[in-house]
């Protein structure tokens, strides 16, 4: 019903910066929180930064300070502007969105996208 397409990821040296975007399509009446999580091989996935749909951030160490995420509602989607990038970033970069699928059923679901890859060199 609800699909995320991340788009933006790939190899990047030490200190420089990528745009990760996420758009949100499907049968969407709302969507609440939108974030990024990532991945790095052999880890647990993790938090990086939400932001809510009045653009309330959140943000989690290391992220601040490096990156930033944004959102346009109006094109249901999130970016996630990351600098200074650093090889302990390197990661799979998952977003996603709390949806309403429609206004007969309130309930509130997370939606994920397939992940996109993010490899920074030293």
């Amino acid at each position: 019903q609800v699909q995320l397409v991340e788009s933006g990821g790939g190899l990047v040296q030490a200190g420089g910066s990528l745009r990760l975007s996420c758009a949100a399509s499907g049968t969407i009446f709302g969507i609440y929180t939108m974030g990024w999580y990532r991945q790095a091989p052999g880890k647990e996935r993790d938090l990086v930064a939400t932001i809510e749909h009045d653009g309330s951030l959140n943000y989690v160490d290391p992220a601040k300070g490096r990156f930033t995420i944004s959102r346009d509602n109006a094109k249901n989607t999130v970016y996630l502007q990351m600098q200074s990038l650093k090889p302990e970033d390197t990661a799979v970069y998952y977003c996603t969105a709390d949806v309403i699928t429609t206004a007969l059923d309130l309930r509130i679901r997370k939606y994920w996208g397939q992940g996109t890859q993010v490899t920074v060199s030293s």
